[in-house]
């Protein structure tokens, strides 16, 4: 993408206690954002945490042009995996480092700021506090669906954060209406779409990728994504020991997470399993375009799902569990929903295995149906609401 070198209006300050170089759907989300405010000259600062997990090198301060990010050092010991199913635990967790770096921003850099953009019910709470002390406007990204009763502690302090603040942007209906639940005014959310980087996510040579990577004459199921049990891993594991009889078949996992060491032994005992591990997500076109289906077998209500638009922009049939997000974005041309468990996933992947025509129709289906929803003027409804 190429970025603005023209003067910077003022600005956006981004909180979210995760971005690049973590690994995720939210993480690429925001280097998409943030580019796209270089390209339209929005000064934007970004506060955020060193890598909590994993070990991939960053600076505690980085400037380009229209864009500064500052990251906090905190404990790393992969707590953040272990206390998501423990709101009050992993907002003490998250919380209070982060609050102090923003606040120490903004005493130096608060006259540069309009508006303050917070990713995730942490980053609600403490920009919410700063909006107050500082005088900026707040709004506010939900990437999750939560699954709380609407009469729990939890909806009613998100509920409470959400409604203190001036706007509140989500991925999906479900999410919406899931906030509408807890007590919000439908007219205070705005639901916008992640968009990917076109020129990068592209239909490529099949043969000349799968030659690239290793794979030639293989048939290639792909996940992408955190290796933790909420996304599934173990429902391809169990698939693919299911199908182990087909020989060509393989399943291929790229991501990180506290699953990876159960992955790597799985993958040395079964020819049909293979691990890759990390792989930057500017690299990840050709793991698409050698891949015949990407699987998504989430067992939450996942948000949204970001890998799918970048596979079914790169031509690749999705099959991914029917939770959440992920039927706004995936219908029968260009995918199949099913239920989270190994004996449904088998059942349409084999249905893509034989049937070749079908998967043609899906990927020329796929890259159209991509570039017709996923494209960065997406962004519009984000810029609009910080109406700089």
């Amino acid at each position: 993408m190429k970025v603005c070198n023209r003067s910077c209006k003022s600005g956006v300050l981004i909180l979210s206690p995760f971005y690049h170089p973590n690994v995720g759907g939210v993480e690429t989300h925001l280097q998409n954002l943030t580019y796209y405010l270089r390209k339209i000259a929005v000064s934007t600062y970004v506060v955020t945490y060193m890598p909590l997990s994993g070990r991939a090198p960053a600076k505690f301060y980085e400037k380009e042009n229209c864009l500064e990010i500052w990251r906090a050092p905190w404990l790393k010991f992969d707590l953040f995996n272990k206390l998501e199913k423990f709101p009050l635990l992993e907002f003490l967790y998250l919380s209070p480092a982060f609050f102090i770096l923003a606040f120490v921003f903004l005493c130096f850099k608060g006259r540069k700021i309009k508006t303050i953009h917070a990713h995730g019910l942490n980053a609600a709470l403490v920009g919410l506090l700063l909006s107050r002390l500082f005088f900026k406007k707040i709004i506010v990204s939900i990437h999750a669906i939560y699954e709380k009763p609407p009469d729990s502690f939890f909806s009613r302090l998100t509920s409470y954060v959400l409604k203190s603040v001036d706007a509140v942007l989500t991925l999906s209906g479900a999410s919406k209406n899931e906030l509408i639940r807890m007590g919000l005014s439908g007219d205070k959310i705005k639901v916008y779409t992640y968009w990917i980087e076109q020129e990068i996510f592209k239909v490529t040579d099949k043969k000349s990728a799968k030659e690239k990577l290793g794979w030639p004459g293989k048939f290639i199921v792909l996940f992408v994504g955190r290796f933790i049990e909420k996304k599934g891993v173990d429902i391809l594991i169990a698939a693919a020991e299911i199908v182990r009889e087909i020989k060509d078949i393989h399943f291929v996992f790229i991501g990180v997470g506290p699953l990876a060491p159960l992955l790597k032994d799985r993958a040395t005992e079964s020819s049909n399993l293979i691990y890759v591990g990390r792989v930057d997500n500017v690299d990840l076109t050709c793991y698409y375009n050698a891949a015949d289906i990407l699987c998504v077998p989430s067992k939450y209500e996942e948000g949204f799902g970001r890998v799918i638009l970048e596979a079914l922009s790169c031509g690749l049939p999705v099959i991914a569990s029917n939770r959440g997000g992920m039927p706004e974005i995936i219908n029968d041309k260009v995918g199949i929903l099913v239920e989270p468990n190994p004996e449904d996933f088998k059942v349409a992947i084999i249905s893509l295995y034989k049937n070749s025509l079908l998967r043609e129709k899906l990927s020329l289906n796929a890259g159209v149906h991509a570039r017709e929803r996923f494209s960065d003027s997406n962004a519009k409804i984000i810029v609009d609401c910080y109406a700089v």
